[in-house]
């Protein structure tokens, strides 16, 4: 029998909570606010099927070939041209997902024991794609607009970088004023603080664009990752980071160790669909499909919880709310009887870097559900929770009499 010995580093490695959550969806008659999953309404099929015909035909050979590690040109100049500040396009590396490029920056900043700073709640996939680098990661206090510019100064001594969603956060939704971009951006300048931007739902505003990146007002100071997945579709993996290019080089080293390069049919279709202005007219029909969506969930959310202590956001863009559910309440015990009445969601306790996560949180995704389907979701959660509360009381009850 063979004796597999596993590194050190593998030990750091976990399943991903939300992947795990994410089977119950496939499960019969189970309605899903769980994963952060675009609505396959806004995937624009026929373009994409256009495109796989026209790069085919006008050079499919080099679309099927080996590909340079940083992306395909055109497309890295595309990218450059959309972003609000002055950005080199050689500063513009391709990523197989911005997952990757969460990797790729674990990989060129981490060290063993370094101090990582990261919101309160953050990003999952980020602690995840941190954790086999063998960091310390440190939670900065956050209220509704984003870190707590004093607690990250108290915290910035020796830490390497900074990681922040200023867009509708994934998971909380909330977004960072512009008051705080700018007190967060001069803070860590002043403490020569690292900022690492992730920025996957900044296109998804529902009635005003979101202010300046982090990244516009200090290029030297940040890194800055962007994604395709959410304004075309989530299964090109096709992402990308903006790097100082003091730094850019061992990004590109650690992706050409990784998978050469990110596949190029894919990046040549994608910059096939874009020409001609295609997401200026694409991406309005996503906000205005997810705003209703956000709409009726928040509806359904004030509607069915009337009476239970139960708070929640509305976010302005994006694809999350966040809810905190009464004392005493445990939404990963909850889950389980959510998914037995045909709902499912996140709970909110693994979003916490520091372990010490409120067990009465939950995330919630109104994006995939229909109008009809979020409010039956609603109502089922409702119902569930006001199950639990009267078992709740009815054993306090039980213990107040075993006591007398």
């Amino acid at each position: 029998m063979t004796t597999w010995k596993m590194a050190a580093r593998a030990e750091k490695m976990n399943p991903s909570v939300l992947r795990e959550i994410l089977k119950v969806t496939d499960l019969p008659g189970i309605i899903s606010l769980a994963g952060g999953l675009p609505s396959p309404k806004t995937f624009p099929i026929t373009a994409f099927a256009a495109a796989c015909a026209e790069v085919l035909a006008n050079d499919g050979p080099a679309s099927l070939q080996y590909a340079a590690s940083e992306g395909y040109g055109p497309l890295r100049q595309a990218v450059a041209d959309m972003l609000p500040w002055n950005v080199d396009p050689a500063q513009v590396l391709i990523t197989t997902g911005s997952q990757q490029g969460l990797d790729l920056i674990a990989k060129v900043l981490i060290d063993p024991g370094s101090r990582v700073l990261v919101e309160t709640p953050t990003y999952l996939g980020a602690l995840q794609a941190f954790s086999p680098m063998e960091p310390t990661p440190v939670s900065v206090a956050s209220d509704a607009e984003g870190v707590i510019v004093e607690d990250l100064i108290a915290k910035a001594k020796d830490s390497r970088f900074i990681y922040l969603l200023p867009n509708f956060q994934n998971p909380t939704g909330r977004t960072m004023t512009e008051a705080r971009r700018a007190a967060v951006s001069a803070a860590a300048a002043a403490a020569n603080l690292p900022i690492v931007e992730d920025n996957p739902y900044g296109e998804l505003w529902f009635d005003e664009a979101p202010p300046l990146p982090l990244t516009a007002r200090n290029p030297e100071g940040c890194i800055y990752l962007g994604s395709f997945s959410k304004v075309l579709a989530p299964g090109l993996r096709l992402g990308f980071l903006v790097a100082p290019k003091a730094i850019y080089p061992k990004l590109l080293q650690a992706k050409q160790a990784v998978d050469l390069h990110t596949p190029i049919f894919t990046q040549r279709m994608v910059m096939e669909v874009m020409k001609d202005g295609f997401l200026d007219r694409h991406v309005p029909t996503i906000r205005a499909l997810y705003k209703r969506q956000r709409d009726a969930m928040a509806a359904a959310l004030t509607r069915e919880m009337k009476g239970l202590d139960v708070s929640f956001n509305a976010p302005i863009g994006g694809m999350f709310m966040w809810a905190r559910l009464p004392e005493g309440i445990d939404t990963v015990a909850l889950l389980p009887k959510a998914v037995a009445r045909g709902v499912a969601f996140v709970p909110g306790a693994p979003f916490y870097a520091d372990g010490k996560g409120d067990p009465r949180t939950l995330r919630l995704s109104f994006v995939t559900a229909s109008v009809e389907e979020i409010d039956t979701a609603i109502a089922a959660l409702a119902a569930t929770l006001r199950e639990q509360l009267a078992h709740d009381a009815a054993a306090q009850v039980q213990r107040e009499l075993a006591a007398t």
